[in-house]
């Protein structure tokens, strides 16, 4: 398995993982280090050290303190001006890349059903909305480490990686990390429905609706008890402020 020079393709499948991964439970031994290790023939050791690499360029984790490695490579920074603000290239080349290494298809590594699907050029943008999807969920839930941002639950069938401006409204921004927050399903509704919005200092304001609900113990433990609350924040690609306040001022029911 030992090689030398990483190729540019395997790189970005490095970023990729990057995306995917809590930064902090990144290791040689973690599952989803050696799954994708295996899939372009480096050593999870190899791996983990890339995703460090990619750590150390990232301006969020340095305010942590988070440095990452120090040794990267002039690739890793090719890579990440590349494909760093670049979400839907990044999404849908990488996990091209990801098929290739696999000798599949993208729907065959995607484990989508092309029964389904209608011929053309519908397919194609429906094989790829999905692709997408499914690397912003990841991306988003790894960020949150699991978690949801409101109530702190990790069970990953409960939780939605949630769009700030909705998916309908801003083509622009769909696979955007910072246009996403991990919430469980009850808040991902409510916040879709304007029932809450974070503000952009990342509390929890309730609409006034809720008033309408003044003695009922299931409204106040879902949602009033966290009225004015921090949110839980990601380790990286923190909400965006500006998307925030859009959601503030369009969607939120005041």
């Amino acid at each position: 398995m030992a090689r030398n020079n990483w190729s540019k393709e395997e790189t970005i499948v490095a970023f990729n993982v990057y995306c995917k991964i809590p930064f902090k439970s990144s290791s040689k031994t973690n599952p989803t280090i050696i799954k994708y290790a295996n899939i372009i023939g480096r050593s999870p050791s190899a791996l983990n050290m890339k995703v460090g690499n990619f750590g150390r360029l990232d301006p969020e984790l340095r305010k942590q303190g988070i440095v990452g490695l120090g040794n990267g490579s002039k690739l890793d920074e090719i890579v990440w001006n590349e494909f760093n603000g670049n979400w839907e290239k990044l999404a849908f080349e990488s996990e091209e890349l990801i098929a290739k290494f696999q000798n599949k298809t993208i729907e065959e590594s995607e484990g989508i059903n092309l029964d389904d699907l209608p011929e053309g050029n519908e397919r194609e943008t429906i094989v790829k909305t999905r692709v997408n999807q499914s690397f912003f969920r990841s991306t988003i839930l790894s960020s949150y480490n699991l978690k949801c941002c409101v109530t702190g639950l990790s069970i990953p069938d409960f939780l939605v990686a949630s769009h700030i401006k909705p998916w309908a409204k801003d083509k622009e921004n769909r696979i955007n990390p910072h246009n996403g927050l991990c919430l469980n399903s009850i808040h991902d509704k409510a916040f879709d429905k304007g029932f809450i919005t974070i503000t952009p200092d990342y509390k929890i304001v309730l609409s006034s609706l809720f008033e309408n609900y003044p003695n009922e113990q299931a409204v106040y433990d879902f949602f009033k008890k966290h009225k004015n609350q921090k949110i839980n924040l990601p380790n990286r690609f923190l909400p965006s402020k500006e998307f925030l306040e859009y959601h503030y001022e369009n969607i939120f029911i005041k």
